[in-house]
């Protein structure tokens, strides 16, 4: 790609962001905005699509509420270079993985579009932008989000010397915070979807357990164990009863919260049983 160098005035070389999230201002809806921060004002953006080359994916740590947010930062060369921030585990991001996961030739343009969803839930389709064709990839549960990063990095690594290209950020692995790790533990031995605990997180305007407070992580916590016990007891007051002496009580006694859960779940559904 050869790009016009046009002489005369001009604004600095700097990157145009694009945060993405749904919402309205002065009446306009948009699902991703620039943000002007002399006036700390949100700047909705109409068009809902980008074309351009995709140059870097990069990960950037953010400040957020005292605690450190993780983003996913998509670098596109176009008439100006552009930079699209999401969390790094929004639907958006991740749906933009997917699709960009199956591009092994980055020399080609491509066409971002934010879509809404559900509340304020946005989503990434991806296009060639020569044929107009979406690129997609099916859902899966045991996808390794970090790899799929890295293996994207290697390929804009070896993408043609004509495209504006800078650094790439390598992807480091993050230690796990130990509520993170509680509450995935949690869901798993509940088999409680995930989509239910990032809508519930959605709510709360955060993105992951550890930006939450520890009331909230145990309210959430025993909002999917009674989720989970719906419909398997006689008595509705006996799951949320015998969830405060069983886990509650017990985990403050200094008992094991999976062993205690576990143990919970099963007099649930012994309980059940013996009701039959």
């Amino acid at each position: 790609m050869v790009t016009e160098i046009k002489l005369g005035l001009c604004n600095p070389p700097e990157p145009i962001y694009l945060f993405v999230n749904q919402g309205e201002v002065d009446g306009e809806s948009f699902v991703w905005y620039k943000f002007n921060i002399s006036q700390e004002k949100k700047i909705p953006v109409p068009q809902r699509a980008l074309t351009g080359y995709l140059s870097e994916l990069r990960l950037t740590t953010k400040e957020f509420k005292g605690k450190d947010n993780l983003k996913l930062d998509i670098v596109v060369s176009a008439d100006e270079l552009y930079v699209v921030r999401t969390g790094v585990e929004t639907n958006f991001a991740k749906s933009f993985l997917l699709a960009a996961s199956l591009i092994q030739d980055f020399d080609k343009p491509l066409i971002i579009v934010a879509n809404a969803g559900d509340e304020n839930t946005v989503f990434c389709n991806l296009y060639d932008a020569v044929t107009k064709t979406k690129i997609y990839r099916e859902w899966s549960r045991d996808l390794d989000w970090a790899t799929i990063i890295r293996d994207i990095q290697s390929f804009l690594g070896g993408a043609s010397s004509t495209i504006p290209s800078t650094p790439k950020l390598s992807v480091v692995s993050q230690p796990v915070h130990p509520q993170d790790l509680r509450v995935k533990n949690i869901r798993t031995l509940l088999d409680y979807p995930l989509d239910l605990v990032k809508e519930w997180l959605q709510f709360q305007d955060v993105d992951r357990p550890s930006l939450l407070d520890i009331n909230q992580i145990n309210e959430l916590i025993k909002t999917m164990c009674l989720a989970w016990a719906a419909g398997k007891c006689e008595y509705p007051n006996h799951a949320e009863s015998s969830y405060q002496h069983l886990v509650v009580d017990a985990v403050v006694s200094g008992a094991d919260e999976l062993t205690a859960i576990s143990a919970w779940m099963q007099q649930v559904q012994t309980t059940k049983a013996g009701a039959v």
